[in-house]
């Protein structure tokens, strides 16, 4: 048989550099890879063989041209001129993979987001190419989406495992999530948020706490209209 292992975002490969090599399409101003026909709307997967194969051509042309739309989009100017993104200032980064406190002059730039960010992929002109997945087990799972804010804040830490068991929202973790709800709530600016912030300054999770804090300041001192 012949030796090989199978990668999705699962080991230390760099899919998206692998993938540009391999002719799936080129690095784009905003860092993601964009197929001519998919956009940059794709999920990256690898088999690693032990055996020579003969690769595809690359792409090695630039697309982009002179557009700067993903750049002009991104709220927190996390993408930079040289093709490379700054993962402290992003907002995927921010609400994903950072496990700490989200930096205060950061906090106010992230709007309602509180699960990655797509806006540098949605301001891009070769998503508009981009197909719905005809694929079921890629469509959201009902009653998964973390959509009612308040509701979020106050998932318990079973609540949380019940409802994003086996979903990618496992991945920031119960404290995280909730932190980016707050945060998305004091940008919104609702009022109505007051009595569930206030409640989550009583979260086990200091990481919580802080930004809740942060929030109800937020809508208590937004300007009068």
């Amino acid at each position: 048989p012949v030796p090989n292992r199978a990668y999705t975002d699962t080991g230390p490969l760099l899919e998206r550099d692998l993938a540009q090599r391999a002719g799936l399409g080129w690095i784009g101003k905003n860092t993601c890879l964009i197929h001519p026909r998919a956009g940059s709307y794709f999920l990256l997967a690898e088999i690693l063989l032990g055996l020579e194969l003969d690769p595809d051509s690359p792409i090695v042309t630039d697309h982009c041209g002179t557009c700067t739309r993903c750049l002009d989009a991104c709220p927190t100017d996390c993408i930079l001129p040289d093709r490379t993104l700054d993962a402290r200032r992003c907002i995927s980064y921010l609400t994903i993979e950072n496990k700490a406190d989200i930096p205060a002059d950061l906090r106010p730039l992230i709007g309602d987001w509180i699960f990655g960010c797509d806006i540098c992929q949605t301001a891009c002109p070769w998503n508009r190419f981009a197909a719905p997945e005809g694929d079921a087990s890629f469509h959201p799972r009902a009653g998964a989406a973390a959509t009612d804010l308040v509701h979020t804040l106050a998932l318990t830490p079973e609540s949380f495992r019940r409802r994003f068991a086996r979903t990618p929202l496992q991945r920031a973790k119960r404290r995280g999530l909730l932190r980016n709800a707050a945060v998305a709530l004091g940008n919104l600016g609702d009022e109505r948020a007051l009595p569930a912030l206030e409640k989550a300054l009583d979260d086990p999770e200091p990481m919580v706490r802080e930004h809740a804090r942060w929030a109800m300041e937020r809508i208590k001192t937004k300007p009068l209209p």
